[in-house]
């Protein structure tokens, strides 16, 4: 279908101005202040025996680390807290700095320290979105060493570990923590309707179902997705185009692919939810002005049914005693026509050492005390529900408590365990190789970009999906994957 088909959202012009009062607070009447009911401080567990042990002739080194905001203050703390009780038993001294994932210039900010000579030791980051390109770029070490030894002591790590961090028969990242996420649902909306939570299982009957829930009047609005520039938004385009059996890149991660009829198929089917008269009833107001955090406040104001969220988002509205926290369920993900399950395959935390580390010795010991297990528990119970969780099998079963603390604890655990690769019907398998070129084209935020041209108007969806194909190119080139 062409943009010439779908006419424009007038309204939402009318009411861009709105979303920024979602972020003033002044349409949050449900909503607690972060700060009131803050999940309990847990203190940190001792540093095990063996590492201490390891530790002994690095008395007085020091080692930097860049930590990954968790978007919860409290898990925040919690990772701090752990690395001054790993400080102060093994007699070292660890430095913290903090950076925004979403903040866009990671990657670029990194390469120049390491290239100058001015690196951190070690960071964690999100495997998926970093690692790769870190790796492509020479930025990183190899740290197979230290996964072996905690694959032995604490089980194989998820599956879709390997598939983000291993590289060339090489470990590239220690896993750390799952990163809990989903499709969050107003059960109490759809029951309401006589609709269960299993009758969201495929992106047309999300969409559907969405606008059957919506009360405008009510302050209801049951899409809760934009595609404005965001890792949210960049989550929600890829996941529907492996729905339908369309990839950014080839199985192996290198040649783009982008350009197919499966493509088109799914960004038509996106862009018409945002620019078809029939669904404005369920759109927020200014939703396409979102950023990463519109929805989460958007939703934790319960004025959306249906958004795609990391458990952060969750947790704030189980710890702050949010009303909506007792109306949602989570559901792993979505179907579409070139896929017969959902493709839940989560995200992980990673730490990378850096080359040029001053301290490599004792940064590979920091992962060994965090990701272990009762630290981990320490850090779970911190950082509310489902902020953080076990990246190790051993450690999910080590502790009821990591599978029955909360009913996203189950969910992320079968994301995170799922088999891989899913085959789809285009011959597509999911996850596909770690992409350096894919990496840098979601930091890009090329597919956002393009959904933009396709709803402002600008272009219909062939010519924008043929353009974003030429960007990404460009893109893949920049990393040394020629085309």
């Amino acid at each position: 279908m062409d943009s010439d088909d779908l006419p424009m959202l007038n309204r939402r012009r009318m009411l861009a101005g709105i979303g920024g009062l979602v972020a003033s607070g002044m349409l949050l009447p449900g909503l607690t202040s972060c700060g009131s009911s803050a999940a309990p401080t847990v203190p940190a567990a001792a540093v095990p025996p063996d590492v201490v042990e390891a530790a002994k002739g690095l008395q007085n080194k020091s080692a930097s680390v860049l930590s990954m905001q968790m978007y919860t203050k409290q898990a925040d703390n919690a990772v701090k807290d752990a690395y001054d009780v790993f400080a102060e038993q093994t007699g070292t001294k660890i430095s913290n700095a903090s950076f925004s994932a979403d903040a866009g210039n990671f990657i670029a900010k990194q390469d120049a320290a390491v290239r100058a000579g001015q690196v951190q030791d070690l960071a964690f980051i999100s495997g998926q979105r970093f690692v790769p390109q870190m790796q492509q770029l020479g930025m990183i070490q190899d740290v197979s060493d230290v996964v072996a030894d905690m694959a032995a002591k604490y089980g194989p790590p998820a599956p879709v570990a390997e598939n983000y961090l291993k590289i060339g028969g090489k470990w590239w990242g220690v896993p750390f923590y799952s990163i809990g996420s989903g499709y969050f649902l107003r059960k109490d909306w759809l029951a309401e309707k006589g609709i269960n939570v299993s009758d969201v299982a495929t992106y047309e009957n999300a969409r559907d179902i969405a606008l059957e829930i919506s009360d405008p009047a009510k302050n209801r609005f049951g899409w809760g997705f934009s595609v404005n520039r965001g890792g949210d938004a960049n989550g929600l385009i890829i996941d529907v185009m492996n729905a339908y059996g369309s990839s950014i890149c080839s199985d192996d991660g290198t040649k783009v692919i982008f350009n197919t009829p499966q493509t088109v198929e799914a960004i038509t089917f996106l862009a018409d939810i945002y620019v078809n008269p029939k669904y404005q009833p369920m759109l927020p107001p200014g939703v396409m002005s979102w950023t990463d955090t519109a929805n989460n406040e958007a939703w934790l104001a319960g004025l959306i049914g249906i958004t795609l969220n990391q458990a952060s988002l969750y947790a704030q509205s189980k710890t702050t005693k949010n009303p909506v926290y007792d109306g949602t369920a989570v559901i792993d993900g979505l179907k579409g026509p070139a896929i017969s399950a959902a493709l839940p395959f989560g995200d992980l935390t990673a730490f990378v050492i850096f080359k040029g580390a001053k301290n490599p010795e004792l940064a590979k010991l920091v992962p060994k005390y965090l990701a272990a297990g009762q630290t981990m528990r320490s850090l779970v119970e911190a950082s509310g529900a489902g902020v953080v969780l076990p990246a190790y099998d051993g450690v999910w079963k080590s502790d009821p408590y990591f599978l029955g603390g909360d009913p996203i604890y189950q969910v992320t655990y079968n994301a995170m365990s799922a088999p891989i690769p899913a085959v789809s019907t285009t011959g597509l398998h999911f996850p596909q190789a770690p992409s350096a070129g894919e990496n840098a084209v979601r930091q890009a935020y090329v597919l956002t970009d393009m959904m933009g041209e396709i709803v402002q108007g600008k272009s219909n969806v062939a010519s924008a999906v043929a353009t974003a194909h030429d960007r990404m190119v460009q893109v893949f080139e920049q990393q040394g994957l020629q085309q």
